[in-house]
């Protein structure tokens, strides 16, 4: 299905939260097969610099962060996931884990077609998972891509073969240490678009069970790749571990390739690693 403009935002999560009671999830159920397409995207330069100066990279750069085009196909990804054919609830849905491949810079002034679909469902030792891939095309070559998994929780019989268990690394030592303001949820839901009540305000963040607002698992990886750096040609994966309180305390850590961001008692929030494509 080809857009001619991008979805706005604010009516997709009312609409999914409104249909999210009804749904019930399992990794057995039929999804979204629709491919979203946005033709001819052009950049917003005053949003990007917003987002650039929330996130922490350098201002007025020739190209765009590697995490900026999850921004630019996120209100079409959360057209899918409210849509009715969509099998888990909106509200709770947990970003896990993203993938990207940034196969050469994409210049700000560049002309862009973005594409957005449900890769599919697998089960998870504490649900079902959704995976939705994002591609961003110039001149007909896929010059950037995500994979993102969402968590539905839900009880199940305890297996996880789609999530076996894994030998955790050494973690990375400390690099720095970040005081997070209480308002980062709104600045950064101001620059990306995402305004999940969760992320902006103590009372609303209560109602889904946070003792306060928490940051956005995005602003986390991008924060640590604005510190981290990125090859032009890179492959990234993060991994959300546990959300990050506002206002809080964070520690920074990289070493080789890998990143992570830690809280207090070394409490892990998101692990992650960056190498050449």
């Amino acid at each position: 299905m080809v857009l001619t403009a991008p979805p706005a935002l604010a009516p997709l999560l009312a609409r999914g939260a409104l249909a999210s009671p009804f749904r019930r999830p399992r990794p057995g159920a039929a999804f979204p097969r629709t491919r979203l397409v946005l033709p001819g995207l052009r950049i917003d330069r005053a949003r990007l610099a917003a987002y650039e100066e929330v996130c922490g990279f350098p201002a007025g750069a020739d190209a765009l962060p590697p995490t900026y085009p999850h921004v630019l196909g996120f209100p079409l990804a959360m057209r899918l996931m409210s849509g009715p054919d969509f099998p888990l609830p909106l509200l709770g849905l947990v970003h896990t884990s993203i993938g990207i491949t940034r196969h050469r810079p994409l210049p700000a002034a560049g002309t862009y077609d973005l594409a957005v679909r449900v890769e599919g469902l697998v089960p998870h030792r504490r649900g079902t998972e959704a995976a939705v891939v994002t591609e961003v095309r110039a001149g007909g070559d896929v010059v950037w891509e995500s994979r993102s998994t969402y968590l539905a929780r839900h009880r199940t019989s305890g297996q996880d073969a789609a999530h076996p268990a894994r030998e955790e690394p050494a973690p990375p030592p400390a690099v720095a240490e970040w005081r997070l303001a209480g308002d980062l949820g709104r600045r950064y839901g101001a620059a990306s678009g995402d305004r999940n009540p969760i992320h902006l305000h103590p009372l609303t963040a209560r109602l889904f069970g946070f003792p306060r607002a928490i940051a956005h698992g995005m602003w986390t990886v991008a924060r640590c790749l604005a510190a981290h750096g990125v090859p032009d040609a890179a492959v990234v994966r993060a991994d959300f571990r546990a959300p990050v309180l506002l206002p809080g305390t964070v520690t920074y850590a990289a070493r080789d390739g890998r990143f992570a961001l830690r809280g207090d008692g070394d409490r892990v929030h998101l692990t992650g690693e960056v190498r050449p494509a």
